[in-house]
């Protein structure tokens, strides 16, 4: 967890040295290793991090019951019956070997005369830290990220944890304002290439998130409404009509080992072969006859592929006539009777064969857009400029843009009647917000996804076919990599129950 990467580039390249004639200077200390510069870590954590986040939003699209297993695939009883232990799910080893990435560029980035990468590390280890405390809780932050300084660091309460982002999120905005990219490092920032504008606006829309995270938490609403117009008048405003995402053209390669990770793990390889896996993730039952019911085809023919999947001759084409009638939903948990063939999978908004360099997605502006539309419904004082309603709207726009499908599709729900498409129509607006964000999060932030579902406990999702009773995961166990080495203050947390021991915004 200590940059292992680049030391071992720093000893590679120190034995390559070996043979110079300068590496007997004796101004030289051989038992030294060279520093890595900032920017080559930065670039490095970001890709990483990338990676590390397609673990958590897998298994979140699953709880949050969009995805579920096909049966053309090993079937997983962890998945899908809630059989786990503190052996799986161990993302907690790969989040805190990213962090202490961004850690050492907050730390190094002065001296080496880099300082615009500090805000975007400290916007990176907010994100990556919600993402910890939403998982698993309690975690350890104030002492944590300090080498071997502190090897056995205490647990910081959930709670503050969250508030402690916002402060740092703010440090991360003055750091931004003050220390433009040198143009010569652009490069080195894989998510919006030196533009510090859609940094601020990325860190204000990740404030946004963790206020309305809480909304429902007791004694919480002076504090969300302070902080909601600390960001109003700061003056950036947030993501909108893009997403935050890493990568791209400029950075993915048709090699193996450099593709987009989605694209890798479920679409094709670098030689464009189907991967084996492209048979496990299928769309849920419940999603696809919940917008088949709405009208809502647009945006179900860009989430999913018909019965069958991709045309690997037409690339971004199912290989059945793209009609309601072929697409099929796979009932949650299901372990037979439901193959590739008679099913939907993941469709051209996630995976198109060839399209190995999309930029990964970390948030869309649609997520954005329902967050600021609750924030309006929630605390109608707010100094957020626009409506509830038009927030909403915004949101559906956006989650049809960024899915492919023809905005004008979203223009035709207004004053349709449809529940939860129509608001003027809808009987209850957060539980229009909450379906729609759902619906918008498929396919791109599956941790999100769950996470929101946990808070709201909308939309209603069936039951996994594989479980007899009502309950489902509330969060992780602490890994058991975490227990071992930190033992005392792993048992300090108490008896975790991944059924029972809810999370601090869990109220409900």
């Amino acid at each position: 967890m200590k940059l292992k990467s680049f030391f071992i580039f720093a000893f590679v390249a120190l034995v390559g040295s070996a043979c110079k004639e300068s590496f007997l200077d004796i101004n030289t200390n051989p038992n030294v290793l060279p520093t890595a510069s900032p920017s080559f870590v930065f670039t490095n954590a970001v890709n990483t991090s990338a990676t590390n986040i397609l673990g958590p939003n897998e298994i979140g699209t699953y709880w949050a019951g969009q995805w579920t297993q096909g049966n053309g695939y090993i079937l997983n009883t962890a998945q899908f019956a809630y059989i786990f232990t503190n052996g799986d799910f161990n993302y907690w080893d790969g989040y805190y070997d990213n962090l202490e990435d961004y850690q050492f560029v907050i730390n190094t980035a002065d001296a080496n005369n880099q300082k615009y990468l500090k805000g975007p590390a400290k916007v990176m280890k907010a994100m990556l830290f919600q993402q910890l405390v939403d998982m698993y809780g309690s975690v350890p932050y104030t002492e944590a990220l300090k080498g071997g300084e502190i090897l056995a660091p205490k647990f910081d309460d959930q709670k503050v944890v969250y508030e402690s982002l916002i402060t740092l999120l703010d440090e991360a905005i003055v750091d931004l304002k003050a220390n433009p990219f040198a143009s010569a490092f652009t490069g080195s920032d894989l998510i919006f290439r030196g533009n510090v504008t859609k940094w601020v606006q990325f860190a204000n829309s990740l404030k946004m998130r963790i206020l309305i995270r809480q909304s429902k938490v007791a004694g919480k609403e002076t504090y969300i409404k302070t902080e909601i117009n600390k960001i109003v008048t700061e003056g950036s405003g947030f993501i909108t009509g893009e997403e935050v995402g890493v990568g791209g053209t400029f950075f993915y390669l048709a090699t193996a080992g450099k593709l987009n990770p989605i694209y890798d793990r479920w679409g094709y390889d670098a030689n464009g072969a189907k991967r084996a896996l492209n048979n496990y993730p299928r769309l849920t039952k419940f999603l696809i006859d919940g917008l088949k019911a709405s009208g809502d085809t647009l945006r179900m023919k860009r989430i999913a592929y018909a019965n069958g999947g991709e045309n690997g001759s037409n690339p971004g084409v199912s290989t059945l006539k793209e009609v309601s009638a072929n697409y099929s939903g796979t009932p949650f948990g299901v372990s037979s009777g439901y193959l590739p063939a008679n099913t939907t999978s993941l469709g051209p908004s996630l995976i198109v064969k060839g399209d190995f360099n999309r930029p990964y997605i970390l948030m869309t502006a649609s997520e954005v857009q329902f967050l600021l539309a609750e924030a309006k419904q929630r605390f109608s004082d707010v100094t957020l400029p626009l409506t509830a309603k038009a927030y909403f709207e915004a949101g559906i726009t956006q989650s049809f843009r960024v899915l492919g499908a023809n905005v004008a599709g979203a223009e035709a729900f207004k004053g349709s009647k449809i529940e939860n498409y129509d608001w003027d129509a809808s009987t209850n607006k957060l539980t229009a917000i909450a379906t729609q964000k759902w619906i918008a999060l498929t396919n791109f932030s599956g941790l999100e996804a769950w996470t929101e579902y946990r808070r709201t406990n909308l939309p209603v999702i069936p039951q996994s076919v594989q479980v007899t009773d009502a309950k489902r995961p509330l969060r992780f166990f602490y890994p058991n990599t975490e227990a071992g080495s930190n033992s005392a203050n792993v048992e300090a947390q108490g008896k975790i129950d991944v059924f029972a021991t809810k999370l601090f915004w869990d109220v409900d």
